[in-house]
């Protein structure tokens, strides 16, 4: 099951778990509220897993690759790593699925307050549209995952403030308490 918290204000090094203290959890409904989805699946069977196509069809997957975030594997890794841990939004909904190895996403509450979430092996989530995120790898420095898109990849990250953006106007109005 998903693990994920609000953080801390501490400047230290991203990749540690960055815990509020004292601890304040996050469960999945308010995730859910923030339009973050989550599934657990069973990272080794991820080229055969019914459950996997069956997600990739209802919601419109279509597209997938898979990234190794590591000093071996990415060209220019601590720029990459810095890039993606800069606070930003993108127009088409983040979808990801831990192969291996583990990291966190960064996500704003309503009251723009960081909440955490970890990110380990067999994890798969939806960060929707619109929504102010960022991710580092965990202190292993390890992360294979794959992408998904619902068709073609759009790699666009448009740093904040992105507010008058159509897909920010969505998402916070998304976020209104319907009467």
């Amino acid at each position: 099951m998903v693990e994920a918290w609000y953080m801390d204000e501490s400047a230290d090094d991203p990749r540690r778990p960055h815990r509020a203290e004292p601890s304040r959890p996050v469960g999945l409904e308010q995730l859910r509220q923030l339009g973050v989805l989550y599934w657990k699946l069973d990272a080794d069977k991820y080229e055969n897993d019914p459950e996997l196509e069956k997600i990739r069809k209802e919601r419109n997957y279509s597209w997938m690759d898979i990234i190794t975030i590591c000093k071996d594997k990415l060209p220019n890794y601590e720029e990459k790593t810095k890039m993606f841990y800069e606070e930003h939004l993108h127009l088409d909904d983040e979808i990801r699925y831990v192969l291996d190895g583990g990291g966190y996403f960064d996500v704003r509450d309503e009251e723009d307050k960081w909440i955490r979430i970890s990110m380990q092996k067999g994890d798969l989530i939806t960060l929707p549209a619109g929504i102010y995120h960022r991710f580092t790898p965990d202190e292993r420095n390890y992360v294979k995952a794959m992408r998904l898109f619902a068709g073609d990849p759009v790699w666009t990250a448009y740093k904040r403030p992105a507010d008058h953006l159509e897909a920010r106007g969505r998402y916070v109005a998304s976020l209104a308490p319907t009467a």
